[in-house]
């Protein structure tokens, strides 16, 4: 009977450690999860652009379909790839995250000089063009799960580096969770959003009250509200977390002087304002990161839309 019970002790204990580990890494994946705020919500903006022109009995399949690529890049390509340059280059994760800040920096300048200057969009213009349904969908879903890898890629990698020290599999567990927590919240967003209006004409139609019938109303109005904004936050949030990547990748390969006066200007604000010195110091810090991010996504727009994409349009045609 000892025995048995020193066994089941010994279960016990083993089961404290487990529940414990997968505590652990529920709470490390979400305290990463919580950096990558700006490319989730880019990456939810960006997504119900591919269902224009579809019916709305393929808008939830087209979703799901995009759902499963994105699972795919980030469990299948990227966690493997990024786990093992931790391992074996763990000095290429900062460049990384600063190629993918650049992206984002980028991505937001290229919106804010879109509403600044509009113009015609011949790429857009043509995707417009509904032509054969099904052939039209497997493109859309092919560009929108070829965008979410990019996305995915950043998302992982700002995940992998904020995920404290810990064995291979602590930090395997912690990225797939955390991985694959953002993608449901991204994509249950995104049908919640296209639905949205749907739900607001169901409900002035078969809604039983006035106040029912009301919120109908209210939902099919405030959608474009809704997407507006989405896409305004957007743009803010990738211009700050974009110029927040590149100063800190600068001051950690050893280039620390933006950074520093950055973060010594936003002090001295938060001293001078004498009350919530903290959020005071944080919203300097974000704006002014932002600020560096637009002015250097603005001096990307060239470089990225006469050099990068027509030679990155030529290597995947060439294997895709």
């Amino acid at each position: 009977m000892s025995g048995l019970l020193a066994l089941l002790d010994d279960v016990a204990g083993i089961a404290k450690i487990a529940a414990a580990s997968v505590d652990d890494v529920a709470t490390q994946a979400a305290k990463a999860g919580t950096k990558v705020a700006g490319v989730v919500i880019d990456d939810t903006a960006v997504t119900p652009k591919y269902l224009i022109g579809f019916k709305a009995s393929r808008e939830l399949p087209i979703i799901w379909k995009i759902t499963k690529g994105s699972l795919f890049n980030k469990m299948v390509i990227l966690l493997p790839v990024l786990l093992l340059l931790n391992a074996f280059a763990p000095w290429a994760i900062t460049p990384l995250l600063m190629l993918g800040g650049a992206y984002l920096c980028f991505e937001g300048a290229e919106k804010v000089f879109h509403w600044l200057f509009p113009h015609r969009d011949e790429h857009i213009e043509e995707d417009m063009d509904i032509g054969n349904p099904a052939q039209l969908e497997e493109t859309r879903v092919k560009g929108a799960i070829k965008t979410d890898f990019i996305l995915s890629a950043e998302i992982m990698t700002i995940i992998l580096a904020n995920i404290e020290d810990g064995s291979f599999w602590f930090e395997a567990s912690t990225l797939a969770l955390a991985g694959f927590a953002v993608t449901v919240l991204v994509y249950g967003t995104v049908a919640l959003i296209v639905k949205m209006d749907d739900i607001g004409v169901w409900l002035v139609s078969n809604a039983p009250t006035p106040i029912g019938r009301g919120l109908g109303r209210g939902l099919v109005k405030g959608m474009p509200i809704l997407l507006t904004t989405l896409s305004i936050v957007g743009t803010a949030a990738m211009l700050w977390v974009g110029g927040s990547i590149i100063l800190h990748g600068m001051d950690v390969l050893g280039m620390p002087w933006i950074y520093d006066q950055i973060h010594h200007l936003a002090v001295a604000v938060a001293e001078a304002a004498g009350q919530a010195t903290v959020f005071v110091q944080w919203l300097v810090v974000a704006f002014l990161d932002g600020v560096f991010g637009i002015a250097l996504g603005m001096l990307l727009i060239p470089l990225v839309t006469r050099v990068v994409n027509p030679l990155t349009e030529k290597v995947s045609d060439a294997f895709l």
